[in-house]
């Protein structure tokens, strides 16, 4: 399969979206998705700076994953990187896509000196778990995720 990846451009988000959406549905959750692609525009390409990079991958100009990331900081390590959203469309996924998407990021993270790249995926996902696992993850027990959210915010 010859697919290629790439930093995601303003005409790409249509697509993320689409892929947001695919994982909001594969995580039973698909009316949580309240971005929406004129969003992510806005919120990856034209504010200075940015909250989020994109990457993608394409295979015959269309877009088949992304990875989503934003800087972050950790009071122990500095600088690192999280990576908010990683998703290869279900009928392009165990072809070697999210492998080279992944190293893209990890390329990125590397460029820009992060000391970590953290990560959550749901604990029923064993594929997702298994993946990074084979690329040195380490899994952290113990702790949870918490959100708060915005009604609770005020």
């Amino acid at each position: 399969m010859n697919f290629n990846c790439r930093e995601a451009n303003i005409s790409d988000m249509k697509a993320v979206h689409d892929l947001i959406v695919e994982l909001a549905i594969y995580e039973q959750e698909p009316n949580e998705v309240e971005t929406t692609p004129e969003e992510l525009v806005k919120l990856g390409f034209e504010l200075d700076p940015p909250f989020f990079k994109c990457f993608v991958a394409e295979l015959n100009n269309k877009i088949i994953g992304t990875a989503i990331v934003y800087n972050a900081f950790s009071t122990w390590k500095g600088k690192t990187v999280h990576l908010e959203d990683f998703i290869v469309n279900k009928n392009i996924r165990n072809k070697g896509v999210g492998g080279k998407l992944f190293d893209l990021v990890l390329r990125y993270s590397k460029n820009i000196g992060a000391k970590r790249l953290s990560l959550n995926a749901l604990n029923w996902n064993e594929n997702a778990i298994n993946f990074y696992k084979k690329r040195g993850a380490k899994i952290i027990n113990g702790w949870s995720i918490i959100h708060i959210s915005e009604r609770n915010i005020n």
